[in-house]
């Protein structure tokens, strides 16, 4: 059996990449499995839901088994034990994140804006036809991770396969799918703090230093009016608690195009020289900043080196 399964804390690219990628290899003549590390999130949910699809199976320990990675390529967000499962290939488009394996693999990474562009080509690649709910579920994917095409992550290509992928899930106003998925993903009434701060949160070693990074992706920053004092306490505690120099999170306004960004950190010059700004009250407003991935980490990664 070949287990498929995205990375932890799973976002939409991760958990519709690895239901995708199960299906083409099944199809291909590989028994295969799509997995989920992770509690899936309210987008991811409601995509499912529109679609009729089933949820990856829970997953969380692969040694000696076949795996093949989709949305990421470092240990950081890799199963615990994956130095002891047999890696068969990865699909991803982030930067190479210092995995090792022990015999040749089957590598799929392109600086596109979702792991599920690269997967429609593999599609293309082998000539399989996607069903219809997986397409539209891949379109959502890509409509999520590239904020309906506005994060500079996004490329010609994921804009031409989201187009072809509505096609083939018979979508005519995609956009406006998109942007219902993402008042979906702006609710916050009631869900815990630390939820909230959890929700799409990612670990990276900078320099030796522990550095975690969240982010929230709405359509009016307004919603977090009477929580924010709330978001802030929680990331000081959440960086007591785990050992973090920093921890950020990213209150990303998809309409207003920028982002209001939370601040709990050891290495406050650290962080406002990474982008010539004074953290005032824990926060700082980054215009234009959409994206974790390219306006965020590039800036902060070096920041700790210099």
């Amino acid at each position: 059996m070949l287990y498929t399964c995205g990375h932890k804390i799973p976002d939409s690219d991760s958990i519709v990449s690895a239901i995708a990628m199960a299906y083409l290899q099944n199809a291909l003549g590989t028994e295969a499995k799509a997995c989920r590390q992770g509690e899936l999130n309210p987008e991811s949910k409601y995509i499912l839901d529109k679609f009729n699809l089933e949820a990856p199976e829970l997953k969380t320990s692969f040694a000696g088994c076949d795996i093949f990675l989709t949305d990421y390529n470092n240990y950081t967000e890799a199963p615990d034990d994956l130095k002891e499962a047999n890696i068969i290939g990865i699909v991803d488009h982030h930067k190479l994140g210092g995995l090792m394996t022990s015999a040749p693999l089957d590598c799929w990474i392109r600086a596109v804006g979702c792991t599920n562009t690269i997967v429609k080509e593999m599609f293309d690649y082998y000539e399989i036809a996607i069903p219809k709910d997986i397409a539209g579920a891949m379109m959502c994917a890509i409509l999520s991770d590239t904020v309906i095409f506005k994060s500079p992550t996004c490329t010609k290509i994921d804009t031409k396969i989201a187009k072809e992928l509505a096609k083939i899930a018979g979508i005519e106003d995609f956009k406006a799918v998109g942007l219902e998925m993402f008042k979906v993903k702006s609710a916050v009434d009631g869900v815990p703090v630390r939820e909230l701060v959890k929700r799409d949160f990612k670990n990276f070693d900078m320099a030796g230093n522990k550095v975690g990074i969240g982010q929230l992706e709405v359509v009016d920053l307004s919603i977090f009016d009477n929580i924010k004092d709330d978001l802030i306490a929680d990331i000081k505690a959440l960086k007591e608690e785990d050992g973090y120099d920093t921890v950020l999170l990213i209150l990303t306004d998809i309409m207003a195009m920028g982002s209001q960004i939370l601040v709990a950190t050891s290495s406050k010059e650290i962080v406002e020289k990474a982008w010539d700004i004074k953290v005032e009250n824990d926060q700082f407003w980054l215009k234009g900043c959409l994206s974790r991935k390219k306006q965020v980490i590039p800036f902060l990664e070096p920041a700790y080196t210099k």
